[in-house]
């Protein structure tokens, strides 16, 4: 290559020679993801609670800590909140659940399984992940306590004022 000395050189150099127009980045593939005995796993969580959840095919039966979903999770928004990814696929009845939950109170542990089976669905059917991404269920909710502060009752609560 000639020695450039000037920047009109180098703008002449260059416009001899085009440029390849830059290719479109592929999206990235997802690919089934099972374990030895043909179960979905992953892990879901939501404030304190971590659950861990393997999901195939089967009957539709929930079992969290050994215990049917409907007596560990006596509230019936809270069984809601469970099947609200397997009925947003129209998958019902169709995978049978197991998962454990640790930490967090009830809520915490309802949002962490949720957030597994959804995680599962996606490891079992990848073609199923863009209408879980569009509902919200793939995203972990990271709203977390607020921790306490020092010269206050709680985290924004102030001790009562007295004026005299």
């Amino acid at each position: 290559m000639a020695d450039l000395t000037s920047l009109e050189e180098l703008g002449d150099a260059v416009a001899g020679t085009e440029a390849a127009p830059a290719a479109a980045p592929e999206a990235p593939v997802h690919v089934q993801k099972l374990d030895e005995h043909g179960r979905a796993y992953a892990t879901g969580k939501r404030k304190d609670a971590v659950a861990r959840v393997w999901l195939k095919p089967g009957t539709g039966k929930v079992t969290v800590n050994d215990r049917d979903m409907d007596t560990y999770f006596a509230r019936p928004v809270l069984q809601m909140i469970l099947r609200q990814p397997v009925v947003a696929v129209n998958r019902n009845g169709q995978y049978d659940i197991v998962a454990t939950v640790k930490g967090g109170g009830l809520s915490g542990q309802a949002g962490a399984v949720r957030h597994g089976i959804s995680k599962a669905l996606t490891y079992y059917e990848p073609e199923l992940r863009s209408i879980l991404k569009k509902g919200g269920f793939l995203t972990r909710d990271s709203r977390v306590v607020e921790r306490k502060k020092y010269g206050r009752a709680k985290a924004r609560r102030s001790f009562q004022f007295s004026k005299r």
